[in-house]
């Protein structure tokens, strides 16, 4: 049976490990967000952490620190390649120091400076709950009149600049510092740092020679340094695809497609080299099969996000749906999914989590913190949803 997985930012997280037994999950998906981007994680602050999730509460359900998401990859090696040395050694040092502690997939993206992007945060849907999304138009508006990106006016038809402008020109100081903060600052799980807009500008300069061919080459050229030593220590590396799976800010994203991918493994055919199979993201582009993708690379699968996205009128816009009411074949995923899984060995299982959970319930109240896509009510009723679909398919 696939592994339970939770996303747990930390200590500081406002769902607990026990809310997180509650929900049902066995299977912890965390990082050492504290450390800063390309300084290398210490054996000593992994065990830490490890102890502090398996052991920290003596007498409670067994959790186990199984997946970590992420190591980020600092801008040089996107950059640079394999000339960004001192940044790729930084990172198998991490990787050494999680593997020493049993911790056996890593996943990571590859988006230059941007992580995964959304115009909204609390948009709410027709049940009061929030979820969120991202806005082509409001998403035009910060290119165009905020950020004036120089080249972002020939990338959008007349009518697309005329919605941008009309929603810009209603927008208030606090809408355009909304939208700034949403776009411009570091997420939740990001593995990028929050930036100004003339900060953003400046990191947007340093890819102006940087094509999706070259993007690529970088790409490869890190697997091939980290792939050998992943292997070596039986660690599988997922990569994260793009969210949304399109160029952005005019940058190119090189893990949006199925073809993107093979291009990937053939480039580097490590057994190592492996994908995250996250639905809601590649769900957004449409010509994505998902099914037939799960079936493709199940070899290559190690780690799943099981979340559903819903794409909108104009083909560009989306939100995070209910986990079996997205435009994926959710039900579909799971049965090629499973037949993998089935295939391995009970030390080799695949971890899948619940993603992107809607702000409901009790995580309404003004006075409850909680982290965007990642409240305790939300991803409990989507886990719940998986693991019904689950039991429902093995019945058969």
């Amino acid at each position: 049976m696939m592994l339970e997985g939770w996303r747990w930012y930390g200590p500081d997280d406002p769902v607990s490990l026990d809310d997180v037994r509650q929900a049902g999950a066995t299977d912890i998906v965390s990082a050492l967000h504290q450390v800063p981007i390309g300084e290398a994680w210490t054996r000593k602050a992994v065990e830490e952490r490890k102890n502090f999730i398996e052991n920290g509460q003596p007498g409670r359900s067994k959790l186990t620190w199984s997946v970590v998401e992420s190591i980020p990859i600092p801008d040089d090696v996107k950059r640079l390649g394999a000339k960004a040395t001192k940044s790729i050694d930084a990172w198998i040092a991490s990787l050494e120091a999680v593997a020493a502690a049993g911790i056996k997939i890593i996943c990571y993206n590859f988006m230059p400076v941007v992580d995964w992007c959304r115009t909204d945060l609390e948009w709410e849907l027709p049940n009061g709950a929030r979820a969120m999304r991202f806005d082509q138009d409001r998403f035009a508006a910060f290119e165009l009149h905020i950020l004036k990106r120089p080249a972002a006016v020939q990338e959008y038809s007349p009518e697309q600049q005329a919605r941008a402008k009309k929603l810009f020109d209603q927008m208030s100081q606090a809408d355009i510092d909304y939208l700034v903060m949403v776009i411009a600052s570091a997420l939740p799980g990001s593995t990028t740092e929050p930036m100004t807009i003339p900060q953003f500008r400046g990191r947007l300069e340093t890819y102006r020679d940087i094509t999706p061919k070259i993007l690529r080459q970088h790409l490869a050229e890190f697997l091939g340094r980290v792939a050998p030593v992943a292997e070596q220590l039986g660690v599988s590396l997922t990569l994260h695809p793009d969210d949304p799976p399109r160029p952005l800010f005019g940058l190119p994203r090189v893990a949006s497609s199925a073809e993107d991918y093979q291009a990937l493994f053939d480039a580097v055919p490590s057994k190592a080299n492996g994908i995250c199979l996250c639905t809601g993201s590649l769900g957004v582009r449409a010509e994505n099969d998902l099914p037939a993708m799960a079936e493709r690379f199940g070899p290559r699968i190690a780690f799943a996000h099981l979340r559903a996205t819903k794409r909108e009128a104009d083909g560009l816009s989306f939100y995070e749906s209910d986990h079996l009411d997205g435009d994926v074949d959710m039900v579909a995923v799971l049965k090629a999914l499973l037949k993998e899984n089935a295939r391995r060995s009970a030390d080799n299982q695949i971890v899948f989590r619940p993603d992107h959970g809607h702000r409901m319930l009790d995580d309404l109240a003004a006075t409850k913190r909680t982290n965007p896509g990642y409240t305790a009510i939300g991803r409990l009723r989507g886990l719940a949803e998986l693991r019904g679909a689950i039991r429902a398919i093995e019945h058969r």
